[in-house]
């Protein structure tokens, strides 16, 4: 099981695809094994690019133009995924969410990221559907009044504490304004750090492996301190690239109270098989601070490291995005 209720931990699964919805994704819910589901561009440029389930409808929707044709295929699936957790989200209203990206050119739109997100919303017409909105200056506006007008938001691409600070309290904001249940997430990334900046911290004799996990804890704390019930810190990229981490590395050391962990489908098998199922010891806010301050004598510049990997996780989104609409354009 991955759903700890004594603590509010439960595992989400970090893929959608049309086929592994109608088959295994549904006995991972029956088994207890995950308890909602996220995707990103990236997720469905792979799930169209690569799978035959979705040619009967591609062929329906050729004289249409390329986003419209993107959108009708992942909103098929997202409906799909949402009703198939719904009922474990009428069970537990924190849990049996499906989130979906709104386009990741609107980055830097605050207007248009509120209104694609309301129009997405309104299309799904569930109401265990999460907005996924990146971590930016105009992503906190659009969080915040997304969130007010009774949307659940997965506030994503969040890398750095002083990020995760300012989601928290454009959601807490939103969901006071709306005076309704609306469920947000703080998705903070992990394993990108550590495949950055390892080399770097082995060059200079320090212990690889940590920075991903140490940071997370420091931006869990920045999120518990907002004490909203309703925000729960999301830990995504957990999955282990390479041999040198145990492939349930980012999920055994981040089961931490009020918190989720959305991980890819072979890291969720290998968690099922080998995985600690114990809650993790939580290292203190002030240990966290330590450890940057030892990584700045070493002069390495986390500012640096965050701004980086924002920029890079943001480009790559919109990457995937235009590779797959120039596919369906194409076809």
């Amino acid at each position: 099981m991955s759903l700890k209720e004594d603590i509010n931990f439960s595992l989400w699964c970090d893929f959608i695809e049309r086929e592994f919805l109608e088959n295994k994704f549904q006995d991972i819910i029956k088994d207890g094994i995950i308890h909602g589901a996220t995707s990103n561009p990236a997720i469905f440029e792979s799930s169209i690019s690569n799978s035959a389930a979705y040619g009967q409808q591609l062929q329906m929707l050729q004289a249409n133009e390329a986003k419209t044709i993107y959108e009708e295929l992942a909103l098929t699936d997202i409906k799909r995924a949402a009703e198939l957790l719904d009922d474990l989200h009428l069970e537990n209203l924190d849990d049996g969410f499906i989130s979906i990206e709104v386009d990741p050119s609107l980055c830097d739109d605050a207007k248009g990221t509120i209104e694609e997100g309301m129009r997405l919303y309104s299309q799904i017409g569930a109401d265990n559907v999460m907005i996924k909105v990146p971590a930016t200056e105009a992503g906190y506006e659009a969080m915040k009044e997304l969130t007010s007008q009774g949307i659940n938001v997965n506030a994503t691409l969040v890398f750095s504490p002083l990020q995760a600070i300012k989601c928290a309290k454009a959601l807490d904001e939103g969901i006071k304004i709306s005076n309704k249940d609306i469920k947000a997430v703080v998705s903070v990334f992990v394993s990108r750090f550590d495949r950055m900046c390892d080399r770097e911290l082995l060059s200079k004799g320090l212990k690889t492996g940590k920075l991903g996990i140490i940071n997370a804890t420091k931006c869990y704390h920045e999120v518990e301190k907002i004490a909203n019930k309703n925000i729960r810190t999301l830990f995504a990229s957990t999955g282990v690239k390479g041999n040198d981490l145990a492939g349930t590395y980012y999920v055994d050391n981040l089961i931490f109270p009020n918190s989720i962990n959305t991980a890819p489908l072979a890291t969720i098998e290998d968690w099922i098989e080998d995985g600690k199922k114990d809650q993790s010891n939580i290292l203190s806010e002030h240990d966290c601070d330590k450890y940057f301050e030892s990584l700045n004598s070493h002069k390495i510049d986390l500012n640096k490291v965050y701004d980086t990997l924002l920029i890079d996780g943001l480009e790559s989104f919109k990457e995937s995005f235009k590779d797959l609409l120039s596919k369906l354009q194409k076809d």
